[in-house]
């Protein structure tokens, strides 16, 4: 019973470590326990076996049975006849292959062709460059792999492409060594590069080490990027400044936000600055230029021009940034390039503004010249009342004198 626990411990070891068995190709990692299994064996003792051994750690076939002791510590047969290597190591490499007859006399063989391998860790950019000269050769950094087996393989990559070496612009020198005890493999590799005039100005590289066994994804250093100067070590220019507008043609709404691009890839960055309507903006050097909430007085014609510390300015081509009126059955200002219709626009807003202020003062003078109309005629009405209470009490006392001289 504790035998047959012990197998199904090993059983379970195994499936941790990630060893493949049961097909006749068996692949291990450097180090770890294996465990083959020898079919048609019968599951508890006595059996009748026998493992035979061809590695590098035998001249000729080894053979194992049950009823012998352990190999030096290397191969044992465990109570159910499955055959257990504790640490699988480099020359443990080669066939298995394991006869065994069962309680009813029949015969069974099986055949295992073991590999092994050791993943190291990732590759190293060792002593690389910080800058590269256009239209010479440059040394741009030797790729080194440490303790892999298989050997395996190194690649560069240029902006995130395989870069192919093709004796010309890229050049590659290759060295592999083996370590003579551990017997793992160590990978160098040695990158030149020839940058082509009015190339790429900052170029980025980076290196992987790909193992041929077991198929897995690559393992990459970290990308490292260049300056490429000029011959005479001057910067590499510009080839073309490039000013884009978002969104698209300039022409917005009133309180829209406008997006100026200006693209100068150039080495050293140069410094961006702005131009409206032929002027200069008071704005801190940048290659964004941002228009919040938009309006009239944002209009106008923009470009940026691009300043290297060895190089004159370059000015971009010219946009034009124009206010769309909402609300009617087209745009009543034009793209870019309609300046003069937005101007016209402008003047038709005005001029009506004018005329609906003049509707409003002549109507306010209207309604104040009736209220002096009626404040003037109040005072004659009021005259003519005291006029009339003053004749009616100079006609009261006459009545009273008559009726007081009466008979």
């Amino acid at each position: 019973m504790a035998a047959g626990a012990a197998a199904g411990a090993w059983v379970l070891v195994l499936s941790l470590w990630g060893a493949v068995v049961g097909s006749q190709n068996i692949t291990a990692r450097i180090g770890k326990p294996l465990v083959l299994n020898c079919k048609g064996a019968p599951k508890k003792p006595p059996q009748q076996l026998e493992w035979k051994l061809n590695t590098g750690r035998t001249e000729a076939w080894k053979v194992l049975s049950p009823q012998g002791g352990p190999w030096d510590s290397v191969a044992r047969i465990l109570p159910n006849g499955s055959l257990l290597l504790p640490a699988v190591g480099i020359q443990d490499e080669g066939t298995f292959r394991c006869r065994a007859t069962s309680r009813n006399g029949k015969e069974t063989k099986s055949n295992y062709q073991v590999r092994v391998y050791q993943i190291p860790g990732k590759p190293e950019i060792v002593d690389p460059a910080s800058e590269l000269t256009a239209g010479v050769p440059n040394k741009v950094g030797t790729c080194v792999s440490e303790g892999s087996y298989p050997a395996g393989t190194l690649s560069w990559h240029l902006d995130g492409k395989p870069l192919i070496p093709d004796g010309k612009g890229a050049s590659v020198k290759e060295e592999t060594r083996r370590h003579p005890e551990t017997g793992l493999f160590t990978l160098q590799s040695e990158l030149m590069v020839t940058p082509a005039r009015g190339g790429a100005p900052r170029p980025t590289f980076s290196c992987s080490f790909s193992p041929s066994l077991p198929r897995r994804r690559a393992l990459h250093t970290a990308p490292f990027q260049l300056t490429v100067w000029g011959e005479g070590r001057e910067p590499v220019p510009l080839k073309e400044v490039q000013l884009m507008v978002e969104p698209e043609g300039g022409a917005v709404a009133p309180g829209s936000t406008v997006t100026l691009t200006c693209e100068a890839p150039a080495q050293p960055p140069p410094q961006i600055h702005w131009i409206k309507d032929g002027t200069p903006l008071p704005l801190p050097p940048s290659p964004v230029l941002l228009l919040p909430d938009v309006g009239p007085q944002d209009q106008g014609t923009y470009s940026c021009v691009a300043t290297h510390p060895s190089h004159g300015p370059q000015e971009s081509r010219a946009v034009s940034i124009s206010i769309i009126e909402t609300g009617e059955e087209g745009p009543t200002a034009g793209s870019v390039g309609g300046s003069g219709l937005g101007t016209l626009a402008l003047a038709l807003g005005i001029l009506g503004g004018l005329g609906t202020a003049a509707l409003l003062i002549g109507a306010i003078m209207w309604r104040r010249r009736q209220q002096r109309g009626k404040e003037r005629k109040v005072p004659e009405h009021q005259e003519e009342e005291e006029e009339r209470a003053e004749l009616n009490q100079s006609e009261e006392p006459e009545a009273a004198e008559s009726s007081a001289g009466g008979p």
